[in-house]
This record gives structure tokens, sequence and C-alpha cells, in this order.
């Protein structure tokens, strides 16, 4: 991919014969045409979470992902920060109602949206993050914000500024930084609240079977001192106490377990997304990384997930003197498994290997999957999207004196699918695609992983 060139060298400005006022004018035409010709490069890597997406919403879940990279592409062609692309993408990923962030996000028990996001900047390695945040419309816009105001230095008696601010505290902070507050009938929309109703609905059910569970336990032990026919009957009720739980129509009484249907869940049960998030590199080689969460359905109120946490939400670092790439990361799924599992950080160490798939797939299978940390839990479930770059030379044989910046850009899920978007400052529109995993492999337990490489080319300083 070719940048578009600058102002050639054979334009002229006026003679000095001119009049000054026509010299005036010509000159600012000569400064817009500059301008414009002059735009600088980049590139974004977006997802709009890893879990399940539906073919009858694919077309909304891609165009999103779509209008989220032409904010970046804009952003960094303008000049801007690398954070600031980011935190665009981002903006637009949260207005999206189809998405589990900002608006639209998952309720959690009391019937509130509480958000979690985290911004990370490559070259100055600081970081910014909100949990638990109800009232914002962009959480990621009070993360950057943190970034930016923590870069300013000590706050006055030498006070150290916060990176990392949750609940009422962080909402204070916003509205006295200028970040208007959302009444919260906006952030919920239809779509989340007819979620939380069926959602509620399972709970009651599985919390019944549970209590009857209990009950008929402590009823058998107290009458029956047969052990084998108390063991198959505790097998059953919990084996209905799954089912339920797995989203499947509940029994009319535990003692009817056997005749239960396994019906499958409905679409937008099994489709609840978890985070977004995005990647970019600038025409310098900066890079960020952003995440943003509404977290899990029906989650307690406080519970902060892995969109919050520094090296599991996100991650961004430049290029120094042991680490030949700079790398950006962004995960989603479910925020337990990522918190215990530093996922983020964990997969830009890893892209400091030779073959960046490779090394990606392994982080995969050995660092997430097979993570001793995670050895009790049946399936895992995450997702990443990340970016490696580096400077290259340009061709010996070429004319121009121009570097190159190469950039690898991978996506991988352990989920049945993770759509992702992504765009070059060169690219007339962003590229989207529904990543799934093969027939036959089983959500938790296998990996799909896919990618690209472009180049990124400027004149050299």
């Amino acid at each position: 991919m070719t940048m578009e060139k600058g102002m050639s060298s054979g334009e002229r400005l006026p003679s000095r014969s001119s009049q000054v006022s026509a010299a005036k004018i010509t000159a600012k035409e000569l400064e817009t045409k500059q301008s414009h010709k002059e735009k600088l490069g980049g590139f974004v890597l977006v997802h709009a979470g890893a879990g399940y997406h539906s073919e009858s919403k694919a077309k909304e879940y891609k165009h999103v992902c779509k209008r989220a990279c032409q904010k970046a592409i804009e952003k960094l062609q303008a000049g801007a920060l690398a954070t600031d692309a980011v935190t665009a993408a981002l903006v637009e990923l949260e207005d999206s109602p189809f998405t589990n962030a900002g608006m639209g996000s998952n309720l959690n028990l009391l019937g509130e949206i509480e958000c979690d996001a985290s911004i990370m900047d490559g070259k100055s390695l600081n970081f910014g993050a909100v949990g638990a945040l109800s009232g914002i419309k962009n959480p990621v816009s009070v993360a950057n914000r943190l970034l930016c105001e923590g870069q300013k230095g000590k706050l006055s008696a030498g006070r150290i500024p916060p990176c990392f601010l949750v609940g009422e505290g962080a909402y204070r902070w916003a509205v006295d930084h200028g970040i208007p507050s959302c009444p919260p009938n906006i952030m919920t929309t239809r779509f989340s609240l007819a979620a939380f109703k069926r959602n509620k609905r399972k709970l009651e059910l599985a919390e019944r079977v549970e209590t009857d569970f209990i009950q008929l336990k402590k009823r058998r032990q107290s009458s029956e001192k047969r052990e084998g026919r108390e063991e198959l009957e505790t097998s059953t009720l919990i084996c209905a106490l799954t089912r339920q739980a797995q989203g499947f129509e509940p029994a009319t009484s535990v003692l009817q377990v056997n005749a239960l249907s396994t019906m499958p869940p409905q679409e937008n049960d099994a489709g609840t997304l978890d985070t977004v998030g995005a990647v970019v590199v600038d025409h310098e080689g900066n890079v960020a990384a952003a995440v943003s969460s509404g977290g899990l359905a029906l989650k307690h109120p406080g519970r902060v997930g892995q969109a919050a946490l520094y090296g599991c939400g996100c991650w961004a670092e430049n290029t120094r003197v042991h680490s030949p790439y700079s790398t950006a990361v962004s995960t989603s799924g479910c925020g337990e498994h990522l918190v215990r599992t530093i996922l983020a950080r964990e997969c830009s160490h890893a892209l400091q290997s030779e073959d960046a798939h490779q090394a990606l797939l392994e982080t995969m299978q050995n660092k997430f999957i097979g993570s001793p940390f995670l050895a009790s839990e049946d399936g895992v479930l995450g997702g990443v999207i990340v970016l490696r770059s580096c400077r290259c030379s340009s061709e010996p044989d070429s004319a121009q004196n121009k570097q190159t910046l190469l950039v690898e850009f991978l996506w991988s899920h352990t989920t049945e699918s993770m759509c992702v978007g992504y765009m070059s400052a060169q690219d007339g529109k962003a590229k989207t695609h529904i990543s799934r995993l093969p027939p036959g492999a089983v959500a938790g337990q296998s990996v799909a992983i896919e990618g690209g490489v472009c180049r990124l080319e400027s004149p050299a300083n």
C-alpha cells in the first residue's frame, strides 16, 4: 500500500511582482492544497466482540465495524494521536445498539448499566481505565481523559493523578472534567431490556429448581437409606439445573426432568456479546489499544471485568531496545477468564517472536485454553485482536527515499465467532469479516486464528 504523495516540488509561489493581496490568496490556496495532499497514514483493526454473531444480524455487526474503522482513519489522516484515533473507533462501537458496550450494554442484577473501559498508549506506556461506571454514554472517553490528565504530571500538593476510577467516583470525575452525563433511559435499548427480562426469568427458574433440589435432598437423606437411589436422584436433579442454566426450557416439576426436551437457546440469548475494542498504529509507528464492555448479563452490581484491568483488556507498547516490534492488543470474552490469564499482556510479549501467527496460536492454546489458572473450567471463552509493526527500509532500486511500516494484524478466538473490521489510510473503505470456528470444533476448547499483512509507506524525514 502506498500513501498519497506530498506536494510536488514543481509547484511555485507567486512572483515578487504580484500584488501582496494576490500573493496572500495564492499562498492560502497552496497551503490548502498541501494539507489536502499530505494526509497522514495509519492502520486500524477493530472487533465487535467474541461470542456468537447470528447470521440475521451479520450486516449490522459488519456495518458498525466499518464505521468504527472510518472514524479512526479520519483521525489518523488528520494527524491526531493514536490514542485519539482508537478512542474515536470505540465511541462508534459504543454508540451501536448491537454491541455490549456503552449504549445498549448488558444490565446487571438490578437492571442497571455499569460499564468498563480502558486505553493504553504505546509511546508513553500510560494507561487510563474506568470500572462499573454508570451515567456516561461513552466510557472510553473517560478512560482516555484519565490517560491524558495523567500525562500532565502530579496534582496539587504533589498528589499522584489517578489512572483507574470506579463507580460513583469515576462518574463524578468525568462530570467535573466536562464529560456530559447521560440518563439511564437513553443508555438502555429495547434489545438490552428484552434480554434482561428473559435472563431474569431464567435465573428465577434456575433458583427455584436449586431450592427444590436442596429441599428434596434433605427429605431423601432423612427418609431413604439406600445410597444408590439417592445418588441417582441427585444426579438427575443436577442435570436439570445444568440444562436450565444453559437456557433450555425448564421442566414443570423437578421430578419430571426425564421428560425435559433439549430445545436450543434463543438467538439473542446465545448472542450476548462481550467487549468491543480496537488497535491502531499511526504514520510514525506509534501504537495504541482500547477496550470497552458492558460486562456479563445479570452480573452483580459493582463487578469489574477485564475491560478495565491493566494487562487484561488491552495492551500497547512501542518498539524498544529489547523489543523489535511495536505491539497492540485488545481482548474480548469471559472477563474472569481473561483476568486470570492476563491475556492482553501475554499476547503482546509473545508477538516479539519471529513468527507472529505461530506465537499467537501457541499463546491461545498454552496460556489461555491450557492455562493452569483455568484448569477447573470446562470451556475457556475469549478472543483477541493484535497488530505488530516495524520499520523496514525501502527497496534498494527505488528512486524515492521512503520508509515502509510493515504491519501484521491477526485475530483469534475460542468462542463460536468474532466480528472484526480493518482499514489502512490508503484504503477506500474498510474490510469486515465474521470469523467462525471450523465445523465440528467445540467452543471453549478450540482456537480459530486469521489475519493479514500490509505495508504503509511515507516520505522519509
